[in-house]
């Protein structure tokens, strides 16, 4: 098995620098180059974690499996339709965001976040009576390409007022086009199709949304 490179400083170069990505050239051997979307400054990036410091890092955001859960009503799993530039059209998406930084410092940034966003994308506030969890504390993107990574959250939200639901509280931009309330059937079939109600592809966070609802493991945060 070949031993694993300890990357160094040096040996990373910032292709091009904004203020939300960095292209890094990861020169992991003399001529040989790897590059890397990273939203991190170059000290923080995943690259030069240590093994200790890699498996204790915090992520870049939080995706939200948002599950309604109301007495005496099928369970339903609670999606949006969120423009993505790179695709040019509207995906069924996830509630998600990225962790402010005044958040990092604290024990519960994850779940700070994944309520904030919650309230922010869906209008709903997620109350003393509802239940939030991580389901995994982090899940790389597509490591072949960045080292972005979100946690993975499940709010169980208990006679949830829908009259609430609102896309107003989008920011920057976030721009929606309305909401998709799943039951386990319909869920099912987005997932056997590979496609939602309106016939488009969608992300692997929503997919991972989808399974996390219909294997019924939200059940176990209740």
């Amino acid at each position: 098995m070949k031993a694993q490179h300890q990357m160094k400083k040096e040996e990373i170069q910032i292709l091009f620098d904004s203020p939300y990505v960095k292209v890094a050239d990861l020169q992991y051997a003399p001529g040989k180059h790897y590059y890397d979307a990273t939203r991190r400054e170059l000290e923080d990036m995943a690259v030069l974690k240590t093994e200790e410091t890699f498996r204790t890092m915090l992520p870049d955001a939080a995706s939200c499996f948002v599950i309604l859960d109301s007495p005496g009503e099928e369970p339903r799993l609670l999606l949006s339709y969120e423009y993505r530039y790179p695709t040019g059209r509207f995906l069924l998406s996830v509630p998600a965001g990225l962790i402010d930084k005044e958040d990092m410092e604290k024990p519960d940034s994850v779940l700070v976040t994944a309520v904030r966003e919650i309230r922010e994308e869906t209008g709903l506030e997620v109350r003393d009576t509802d239940t939030v969890k991580i389901v995994n504390p982090l899940v790389f993107s597509t490591p072949g390409m960045t080292d972005e990574c979100n946690a993975l959250v499940c709010a169980v939200l208990r006679s949830a007022d829908l009259s609430a639901l609102s896309q107003e509280g989008a920011v920057g931009s976030e721009q929606f086009d309305g909401f998709a309330l799943l039951t386990k059937e319909a869920a099912r079939e987005v997932l056997r199709t590979g496609r939602d109600e309106r016939g488009n592809f969608y992300p692997l966070y929503t997919w991972a949304a989808l399974m996390y609802f219909v294997s019924d493991m939200w059940k176990e945060a209740v």
